[in-house]
C-alpha cells in the first residue's frame, strides 16, 4: 500500500560534489563547477526526475586551508549563485532554485532585491538559504579584521531575516493598478515603507520590486546548533540538517518541530531534509567499492585541512595515529565541530582516520542498490527522521544520473515520490503556504 507521506528531494550542488575526490573519479566532469553547459544539463536531468530544488551553496572566501591542501580542492572557484540560478531559470520550468546568501557579510536590501528578482524571473521558484558564514577569512574580504562571534551572528541573522521579509512585503499584491486612462501606475495606499531601526540594522525601504510571486521566496536554513535550532523554529521553512544517524535525526526532528508548536507555528510548514551522500551500485558490494575508490582519491593534505576546518582548530601538529584530543570551543561552525568529534568518538577513529573521512564526506551516507537506498529513505521518512533529503552526489555526471535513473523510479514505484509536478512554484512542490503580507492582510 503506498505511503501517505511524500518524500522531498533537493540536490546539493556546490555546484559540484561535496566529496574532495569527486573531480578525480574516472569519467568525472572535472570542469563542472565552472562550466554552464554542464550545469544546465545536470539541472535539466534533476527537473526530469521531479526534484524539488537545485541548491547552490556559496563561499565568500576560498577555503581557509593551507595552499598545499587548497590546490587539491575542486571548489576553489565557482559561479556567483544569483547569476548562475538566473541563467538556469531560463532553461528549466519547475525546478526550485535555492541560493546561499550571508546575513553577516551582506545587507538586507541587497538580499531582498536579488531574491525578489530571481523569484519573478523563475516564475516563483526561488529559495534563500540563510547562512551566518563560519569561515573567518570571509571577514577579510569585506573590510573587517575580526569575524563576528557565533551567537552574535545568529542574533543579527534573526533581525536580518525580519527586515528582508518586511522589504518583500513593501507592496500589496494589488498595488500596481497600471491604469493608463487615469495615468496612475500604482496605488500609494498599497505601498509600505519599512523604516526599520534595530540592534544591528537600519533600513528605510521600501523595496522597489513588486512582491515576489511566492509572497516570499522559501526560507532555507542549515545548521543544528542551539541558536540555529531556535532560528529554524521561528523562521525557516526548510532545514538542511546533517545528523549522522537516524536516532540523532529523530531527536533533531522532534526538537525543532516541538519548538514550532510552542511558538504557534504549524510543524508541517517546515520540511527537514538532512544532507545524504548517495552512492548507487548494481549490488551493495559494487556501491561500497565505488565509495572506497572515491575515498582513496582524497589527498592526505586535503584530509588534514578538512578536519582542521571542521574543528576550527589546526590539527596538523597532532599525533595522527592517536585518538582526537579534547578540542576547545572556537568561533567556527559548532555544528561541524560537534559532528566531527562525535564521529571520532563513536567509531574510535584516530586523527588520521577521522581526517580521511572528513576529507571525503563523513556525514550521512546511503551506499547500496536502488532498492536498499529506497528502503533506508522510506524508513527515515516514516519513522520521524526527516521529510526527505538534500542529495549529495559522489561525482558528476555519473553519480547524479545513477540516482535519477535508478533510485528515483524505485521511490516512485513505492508511491513516496512524485511522478510529475503538481504545481509550478517551489512552495507548491514543498506543500508550503504562501505567506500573508504583514502590512496588507487579505
Amino acid at each position: 500500500m503506498p505511503s501517505t507521506r511524500q518524500l522531498h528531494l533537493g540536490a546539493f550542488m556546490r555546484p559540484v560534489s561535496i566529496h574532495t575526490g569527486a573531480w578525480r573519479y574516472p569519467g568525472a566532469w572535472r570542469d563542472a563547477n565552472f562550466n554552464f553547459e554542464r550545469l544546465k544539463t545536470l539541472a535539466q536531468a534533476l527537473e526530469r526526475a521531479c526534484f524539488d530544488a537545485f541548491f547552490m551553496a556559496d563561499h565568500l572566501a576560498v577555503l581557509n586551508m593551507p595552499i598545499e591542501a587548497l590546490q587539491r580542492s575542486h571548489t576553489v572557484s565557482s559561479f556567483e549563485p544569483f547569476t548562475l540560478l538566473s541563467a538556469l531559470a531560463q532553461h528549466t520550468t519547475h525546478l526550485g532554485l535555492v541560493a546561499t546568501a550571508s546575513t553577516t557579510f551582506d545587507e538586507p536590501f541587497h538580499i531582498a532585491r536579488r531574491f525578489a528578482s530571481l523569484d519573478h524571473l523563475s516564475g516563483g521558484r526561488a529559495g534563500w538559504n540563510i547562512v551566518t558564514t563560519s569561515n573567518p577569512d570571509a571577514a577579510l574580504n569585506f573590510g573587517r579584521t575580526d569575524h563576528m562571534e557565533h551567537d552574535e551572528r545568529y542574533a543579527r541573522a534573526r533581525e536580518f531575516q525580519s527586515v528582508v521579509t518586511g522589504l518583500w512585503d513593501s507592496w500589496a499584491d494589488d498595488a500596481f493598478v497600471r491604469d493608463a486612462e487615469s495615468g496612475r501606475f500604482f496605488d500609494p495606499a498599497r505601498l509600505h515603507t519599512l523604516n526599520h531601526r534595530g540592534t544591528y540594522l537600519n533600513v528605510k525601504g521600501p523595496l522597489h520590486i513588486a512582491r515576489p510571486v511566492q509572497g516570499w521566496p522559501v526560507i532555507v536554513q542549515a545548521g543544528a546548533s542551539e541558536p540555529g535550532r531556535q532560528l529554524a523554529a521561528e523562521t525557516a521553512e526548510v532545514v538542511f540538517a546533517a545528523p549522522g544517524t537516524l536516532e540523532n535525526a529523530q531527536r533533531f526532528y522532534a526538537d525543532v518541530k516541538g519548538r514550532m508548536r510552542a511558538i504557534g507555528r504549524d510543524p508541517e510548514h517546515l520540511k527537514i531534509l538532512p544532507g545524504a551522500f548517495v552512492v548507487v551500485g548494481e549490488t551493495v558490494e559494487e556501491a561500497r567499492a565505488v565509495r572506497a575508490r572515491l575515498d582513496s582519491l582524497v589527498h592526505a593534505d586535503s584530509a588534514i585541512a578538512s578536519l582542521s576546518i571542521a574543528l576550527g582548530h589546526d590539527v596538523s601538529g597532532f599525533d595522527l595515529d592517536a585518538p582526537l584530543p579534547e578540542i576547545p570551543p572556537t568561533n567556527a561552525s559548532q555544528t561541524s565541530r560537534e559532528r566531527a568529534i562525535e564521529l571520532g568518538r563513536r567509531e574510535n577513529l584516530t586523527v588520521r582516520q577521522l581526517a580521511q573521512r572528513l576529507g571525503g564526506y563523513a556525514g550521512l551516507a546511503f551506499v547500496g542498490t536502488p532498492q536498499t537506498i529506497a528502503d533506508e529513505m522510506q524508513h527515515w521518512l516514516e519513522s520521524g527522521g526527516s521529510d526527505g533529503f538534500n542529495i549529495m552526489f559522489p561525482w558528476l555526471p555519473g553519480g547524479l544520473l545513477d540516482f535519477v535513473d535508478k533510485v528515483v523510479p524505485e521511490l516512485q514505484r513505492r508511491g513516496i515520490f512524485r511522478r510529475a509536478y503538481s504545481g509550478r512554484t517551489l512552495r507548491e512542490h514543498l506543500g508550503l503556504p504562501r505567506p500573508a503580507n504583514r502590512f496588507f492582510p487579505a
